[in-house]
Order: C-alpha cells, then structure tokens, then sequence
C-alpha cells in the first residue's frame, strides 16, 4: 500500500509542477499563449509544446533519478531555470528581432527553432540531474 501512496504522491506533484512550469512561461510572454492557441497561431503552438516537452523531460529524470520527492522538486527547479535562461539567452542572441513579437505574428520558423532550444536544453541539463 505504501508503494501505491508514494507513486500517486509523485504523480500529483508531477502534475503539479508542470502546470506550474507552464504557467510560468506564459507569465513570460507578453500576450496570452491560450488565445493565441485559439486563434490557431502555430509559432505559439510549437514553442508552447516544445516547452511542455521540456519540462516533461526534466521532470521524468528529475522523477527517474531521485527517490525523494524534495530532491525531484529541487532538481525540476534547477532545470527549469536553466529554461528560463535559455529563453532568455536565445532573445538576446537573435539580434534584430523580438522572439515574443515574432511568435505573436505567427513566425512558425521562430516557432519551431524555439521548441528545439527547449527541447534541447532540457535533455542537456536533464544529463546533469543525479
């Protein structure tokens, strides 16, 4: 029975933690990805998913690797900012442009290029997670 009680324990913060992530990167962007999603902007879909992704992928190992739920948080935290950073990072690199503005036009070029920065990061940083 403990076994069971762990496991759902560990689902619900799972949960909990990636809506948590995705409420976050959304707080990042200065319009709303919901909307966006509705209008049936694709650039948002595809950052947004690469973004999920990202964060599944941190939290699995995070999951995978750690038999506390504590240290699982702490490395999902670590990971995401390291997300965040490379959000940041991929803004200030593509001198000329505005990722947000562009994503908000619908660029599906930035759309995809900035899921595979997510993507990538996250299986980069999630190598680190012991």
């Amino acid at each position: 029975m403990t076994v069971v009680i762990n496991i759902l324990v560990s689902v619900i913060f799972i949960i909990a933690l990636q809506l948590l992530g995705m409420l976050i990167f959304s707080w990042m962007t200065p319009f709303k990805d919901m909307e966006e999603l509705k209008n049936g902007n694709v650039a948002v879909g595809l950052a947004l998913g690469g973004k999920f992704l990202a964060t599944a992928i941190i939290l699995g190992v995070a999951a995978y690797t750690n038999s506390s739920i504590w240290f699982m948080v702490l490395w999902f935290a670590v990971g995401y900012i390291c997300l965040v950073a490379a959000y940041w990072i991929f803004e200030l690199v593509t001198i000329g442009f505005k990722i947000s503005d562009h994503l908000k036009q619908g660029n599906v070029a930035v759309g995809t290029l900035l899921c595979f920065v997510f993507i990538g990061t996250a299986f980069a940083v999630s190598s680190l997670i012991i």
